[in-house]
């Protein structure tokens, strides 16, 4: 057991910190002396911890031996407190009796010396998880044979308060030796826990490869649900296990299972930014535009949650870029909204309907325009007269040299400097107000460019420096 002295706070007098000290460290010689000098041997600290359990879950044999030649509470619980540090609380070690502390840190000895000593063997934690839980979830492999093997009355499905096994444990935690174990035992190996989710689950969400590999050797069923309608496969996506993910996917997982909430694998790995799992789960076929409940694809979640080169790869295996979500919402009135610039131009050059409008009536332009998202507006107006001018000029053949070289965002050539310099002289200083709708009418800009350049210069704002 580690050091935690600093969280006994004053409950112990020194003598006793002394005694639980050296209990810790299996000084025997240091325990009888203090013993002598009429230590408490039952003192508790603020967690309720004797010496006792530091002795048991330090390893120290010889002390645990001359505490119970003293006849110390041989059950007795500890707790947490509010203020326990958080790896205390992550070790889940409250209602740990002196047993289950020698389960946790896998001290087989101690706990022989423990259960001769007459311990409860059916106690268990505040999580509800006994000696055989304990064991598993760390790893110690000789505790639970010893406790399968030599412990009455010991069931190897028992449950803990979230209805999870030792088997559920062993998977979440990734340790394969108990996962072989308790298969030989016969445990059950579809058993769900109050999430109604199997080792394959666990095994799935954590990374776990190997222990993923054995259960699914045994054989489970792959597209087993969750409370949540997620199978291992959406949750080794969510959890970024590419590994996981492929070795699902090989043994015929579906790719296009649906969670409650509509999502599949897809949405999961766009929602984190997962290519190599994208890639996985579209070379396995999985529909790209599947939508969830809020009617959004993997692209819109992409797009929104600003993942460029996922942006790109869903461009590659031509998603639909105009699917409107709830919102009426495509990817590029995404990109408006939140500024997406880069990702805007990919949408812009894969080529999009500029016309879809969202719930409220607006235009991509006119959501970059609200937002005040001035190079998005400009970008916009860029490829609408772009696509317009292509359609009129140009013949099919000519079409992918274009977009090899495309680019709507500021042009910031060198021999483009002289008439950019130009055209802002001419805006800002010749100009009379309004003459540049004029202008832009001549130049065959729409109304709706036109609406949406003069939101972006309207009073005395300054207009932005394009000339640079």
């Amino acid at each position: 057991m580690g050091d935690d002295s600093a969280w006994e706070g004053d409950s112990l007098l020194q003598s006793e910190k002394e005694f639980h000290d050296a209990a810790k460290r299996n000084d025997t010689a240091r325990m009888e002396e203090l013993i002598r000098r009429g230590v408490d041997i039952k003192a508790k600290n603020n967690a309720e911890r004797t010496a006792l359990h530091w002795a048991a879950g330090a390893g120290s044999v010889d002390a645990v031996r001359l505490l119970l030649d003293h006849d110390v509470p041989v059950d007795d619980e500890d707790s947490v407190q509010s203020h326990s540090p958080l790896h205390v609380l992550q070790m889940c070690l409250f209602g740990m009796n002196a047993l289950l502390l020698s389960a946790w840190f896998g001290h087989l000895r101690v706990l022989q010396i423990l259960v001769n000593a007459g311990a409860k063997i059916n106690r268990v934690n505040r999580n509800g998880r006994n000696l055989l839980h304990c064991a598993a979830q760390r790893g110690h492999i000789q505790v639970m044979e010893f406790i399968m093997e030599d412990l009455e009355d010991m069931c190897v499905d028992e449950t803990d308060k979230m209805d999870k096994t030792a088997f559920h444990l062993a998977a979440e935690y990734g340790q394969l030796e108990v996962v072989e174990f308790l298969i030989r035992l016969g445990c059950s190996h579809s058993a769900k826990d109050k999430e109604e989710n199997t080792a394959l689950h666990l095994a799935a969400k954590n990374g776990h490869l190997s222990v993923l590999e054995k259960i699914i050797d045994v054989g489970v069923d792959f597209d087993e649900k969750n409370s949540e309608g997620l199978t291992a496969l959406h949750l080794a996506a969510d959890g970024g296990h590419s590994h996981c993910v492929k070795l699902l996917v090989e043994v015929g997982a579906d790719v296009n299972a649906q969670t409650q909430k509509k999502m599949n694998c897809l949405h999961y790995a766009a929602l984190h930014g997962y290519e190599e799992i994208a890639r996985i789960l579209m070379d396995a076929g999985i529909h790209t535009d599947t939508l969830n409940h809020q009617n959004a694809s993997a692209m819109h979640i992409a797009v929104l949650q600003n993942f460029p080169a996922m942006v790109k790869l869903f461009i590659s295996a031509e998603c639909d870029l105009d699917i409107p979500d709830n919102r009426q919402q495509t990817s590029l009135h995404i990109a408006a909204e939140h500024g997406r610039q880069d990702i805007a131009e990919m949408i812009l050059i894969a080529g999009v309907n500029l016309k879809l409008t969202d719930k409220q009536g607006k235009t991509s332009l006119d959501v970059a325009a609200r937002g005040n998202h001035i190079i998005l507006v400009d970008m916009i107006i860029k490829a609408d007269r772009f696509y317009k001018w292509k359609k009129d000029n140009l013949n099919s053949d000519s079409g992918s040299w274009v977009a090899k070289h495309l680019t709507f965002k500021q042009d910031h050539r060198r021999e483009t400097q002289h008439i950019r310099s130009v055209m802002w002289r001419l805006a800002t200083k010749y100009l009379k107000p309004g003459e540049w709708k004029k202008l832009a009418h001549y130049w065959k800009f729409t109304d709706d460019h036109i609406r949406a350049i003069e939101q972006q210069w309207t009073g005395i704002k300054k207009l932005p420096r394009f000339d640079k």
